[in-house]
């Protein structure tokens, strides 16, 4: 199985790669980003772009791929809500659109968030446009499409990609598992690699979803 990813160089993104570049069902990885990975590995290649409204100017790297792990994303914090719109659906979709047209057999998986709202009409800002973003992507002829929800996530041991709370999730996950509903990144990196391989019933994936998907 031949894999884009985008975000590698966020938290999700980094060891969503990791466990592709192990994994032996994935024989190759483009990473495309504005900047490097930070990674090495044979099957790590990676496509540089200033801008992911600029992919249609470089179609051709883009063609013979199964699926895209689409992990680049921003918090809602301190942003408004045309801003936040722009980055996280009208970007999403653009890529989506490109990738679809280059790629029919495609499965598209996107990292959205616990408690989206795919009403698309609740008070929180980052909640609405992420439910929008969903139920765009659910409507576009992917082979399969799938959006991951994960709640606390506790990174992949060497992960370097960890800012702010983040660091300190994984010494104190089994705590904060008592209080919030969480898997970890491995767990997320693997269900999407299964849901490429054998699809799922659910196009909305619930941490009950990414963890009972990982297992396959």
């Amino acid at each position: 199985m031949r894999v884009i990813i985008t975000g590698a160089t966020g938290m999700v993104g980094e060891g969503v790669l990791m466990e592709c570049l192990e994994n032996e069902r994935v024989s190759s990885v483009l990473c495309i980003g504005r900047n490097r990975s930070g990674k090495s590995h044979p099957k790590l290649e990676e496509f540089l772009v200033k801008d992911f409204f600029q992919l249609e100017h470089d179609a051709p790297n883009l063609m013979n791929f199964d699926a895209c792990f689409y992990c680049a994303g921003i918090s809602s914090v301190g942003m408004d809500e045309k801003e936040y719109n722009r980055i996280t659906y009208d970007t999403t979709l653009h890529v989506a659109k490109i990738l679809l047209e280059l790629n029919s057999s495609m499965t598209f998986n996107f990292v959205s968030g616990a408690n989206t709202d795919s009403s698309e009409k609740g008070k929180v800002m980052w909640s609405r446009v992420k439910g929008k973003t969903e139920n765009a992507l659910t409507a576009l002829p992917f082979k399969g499409q799938y959006n991951f929800r994960p709640g606390l996530m506790k990174p992949t041991k060497g992960q370097t990609q960890i800012k702010g709370f983040n660091r300190y999730v994984a010494k104190l996950y089994p705590l904060l598992r008592l209080f919030f509903n969480g898997c970890s990144i491995q767990e997320i990196g693997k269900a999407m690699i299964n849901s490429a391989i054998y699809g799922y019933h659910s196009n909305i994936l619930e941490v009950s979803d990414i963890k009972s998907l990982a297992v396959k």
